[in-house]
């Protein structure tokens, strides 16, 4: 039996599931799945001993599909979950919990935002354009879940601010949604890579004050549709 919490990915054959290396696991006598929902109890199930995530593949991201683990340690675990969550105190813990990420959220928006018009240092005349192009890549990035390169850790601030920006002109500035890319290996990175570039010399037009490009632009026809 596995010693550790793995995934796995789930088997046309009763009673087994298949590992990440391709071998047949079959699920240990008392183990039963949980399905996914409650955060706190899969957290519980895997930092207290052996259990399997069945993890499914959707397009390129895995979903998942519940976890497997004894089925007297699910009781137990969400029994007590059962008791903390009837106690007063865990209700106060939760929403100053709530309270604490939201003042976090609303701090990390303020700084986004301005880096993100730092990043644009659109001239004075489309002070106005610059503002409502925050506000839209803001709405669209920001939102907690919302699994855009906004929200990673990976990267510095100044690449995040710059890689929404040029994800959302991409979508809203380009027909690249509604393109037929060839399935060949390498040919939709070229493709994102020129529309990227495209992207950023309709940005560089902005921080000039000539005005004369505003009628052919697609930025500033996705702004003002």
């Amino acid at each position: 039996m596995q010693k550790k919490s793995i995934e796995v990915r789930s088997s046309k054959k009763n009673g087994y599931v298949i590992s990440l290396e391709g071998e047949e696991l079959q699920i240990p006598s008392g183990w039963e799945l949980l399905p996914p929902g409650d955060a706190a109890l899969s957290r519980r199930i895997k930092n207290d001993g052996p259990s399997w995530t069945i993890k499914e593949p959707k397009g390129r991201k895995l979903f998942s599909r519940g976890i497997l683990a004894p089925a007297e340690r699910i009781e137990a675990l969400r029994n007590q979950l059962i008791i903390e969550r009837a106690d007063p105190k865990h209700q106060k813990k939760l929403d100053a919990d709530r309270k604490r990420r939201a003042i976090k959220e609303l701090e990390y928006k303020a700084i986004f935002q301005q880096e993100l018009f730092n990043f644009l240092n659109f001239h004075s005349h489309f002070s106005d354009l610059a503002a409502d192009l925050v506000q839209r890549i803001t709405e669209h990035a920001i939102p907690v879940g919302s699994n855009t390169v906004a929200r990673t850790k990976t990267i510095p601030l100044e690449e995040r601010v710059e890689a929404a920006t040029i994800a959302w002109m991409r979508h809203q500035t380009s027909l690249y949604d509604s393109m037929k890319i060839a399935r060949i290996k390498g040919e939709r990175r070229q493709v994102r890579k020129k529309i990227n570039q495209q992207s950023r010399n309709i940005l560089e037009k902005y921080r000039q004050p000539d005005e004369t490009h505003l009628d052919n632009c697609p930025l500033y026809k996705a702004l003002n549709s």
